[in-house]
């Protein structure tokens, strides 16, 4: 009689579901390797704090992912590298903007007084304060007259290119023409202002409308793309649910489609018209240059601020003591400042805008 036992299992062997990792404070440590390593030839050589910073951080790139590859793997290797990478490419990019930010702020603050902000460059006495007001007004002007302009153009372009043009050779054109439009260079939206009201009202004409005309010409087809693409966000299902009441296609664009697209469309408006507060090359040609305030956009010459800042850093002055700072040089950083200022506000009226007009999610 054979008797037959069961095999013996071998015994079960522990199987690890995650790879090795390196320890979280891997990175920092590795950080302060590559600054010490790095600071030894850069004393050596006398090199200064940038080629420091750039040598520590090739060392980082070489040395980090090394040790993952010994540890992780060649994925966990590659990961570390484009990490590191990426990083690198975002501090590449900070750095300037930290570097101008400060320097503008830390000369142009001690400049930034209520008579600097209150007064015009027009002297009535030779000690009398001037400032940068009559600027402060005419950029608000000319900027609130180009919006006024390219605004409605810039909507109704687009709300014909999504709604009526689909598939037409006009909405084609228009469409090319608006590319053309978007990389037109300042000097040239400013040429054309300055030719049509010299051919209009005569070889002297100066006026701040101009101005406006000329930067609407670069504000429009920034409105017409965002305008387009927050049209093209808005659901078809919108639509046909308006369609199946009976609702005109006219009423469904103005009651459904534009309240829904509201808050994107502000947003790129916002963000044209900070894009086109800082343009000096046209509003030189056509604005003019004055140091009056002037309120009346449809008669006479404004000065915006970054002309003022052009013509006071092209013409300085005489310092008052030897080796000062000349008065113009002040006026600019002050003036520089002050744009700047208006600029981030109108970054942050846009997100905030974006925020409250974007449709409601949720049941």
């Amino acid at each position: 009689m054979s008797v037959t036992t069961a095999p013996v299992r071998p015994s079960a062997e522990s199987v690890s579901f995650t790879a090795a990792r390196l320890p979280r404070f891997a990175p920092a440590l590795v950080g302060v390797v590559a600054a010490a390593a790095a600071g030894l030839p850069v004393l050596l050589l006398g090199w200064g704090v940038v080629a420091w910073a750039i040598v520590a951080g090739l060392v980082f790139l070489v040395a980090l992912p090394l040790w993952a590859r010994v540890v992780e793997g060649s994925r966990g290797a590659t990961d570390r590298l484009v990490t590191g990478l990426v990083w690198a490419a975002c501090i590449v990019a900070i750095v300037p903007l930290v570097s101008l930010l400060y320097t503008v702020v830390d000369r142009g603050l001690p400049r930034i007084s209520s008579t600097f902000l209150t007064y015009s460059m027009y002297r009535t006495s030779l000690d009398q304060e001037v400032g940068i007001y009559h600027a402060l007004i005419g950029t608000l002007l000319i900027t609130l007259f180009a919006a006024l302009i390219s605004v409605p153009i810039g909507v109704m372009a687009a709300i014909y290119l999504i709604e009526y043009g689909k598939g037409k050779r006009l909405a084609r054109w228009i469409t090319f023409l608006v590319d053309v439009m978007t990389g037109i260079p300042s000097i040239v939206a400013g040429l054309f202002a300055f030719a049509l009201f010299i051919l209009l009202f005569g070889p002297s004409t100066r006026v701040g409308i101009g101005g406006s005309v000329a930067l609407s010409l670069l504000m429009i087809p920034i409105v017409v793309r965002s305008t387009e693409e927050m049209l093209r966000l808005v659901p078809s299902e919108l639509r046909e649910a308006a369609y199946a009441l009976g609702v005109p296609k006219w009423r469904t664009i103005v009651k459904v489609v534009l309240p829904t697209a509201l808050g994107g469309i502000v947003t790129g408006v916002t963000l044209s018209i900070a894009r086109v507060v800082g343009e000096t090359a046209p509003l030189l040609l056509i604005a003019g240059l004055t140091t009056r305030t002037n309120f009346n956009v449809f008669d006479g010459r404004m000065t915006t601020l970054p002309v003022l800042i052009y013509t006071q850093n092209a013409n300085p002055g005489i310092a008052e003591t030897a080796g000062g700072i000349r008065p113009g040089i002040e006026i600019a950083w002050g003036g520089a400042l002050v744009l700047i200022v208006i600029v981030m506000v109108l970054n942050l009226a846009a997100r905030i805008i974006g925020k409250i007009f974007a449709p409601k999610t949720g049941h």
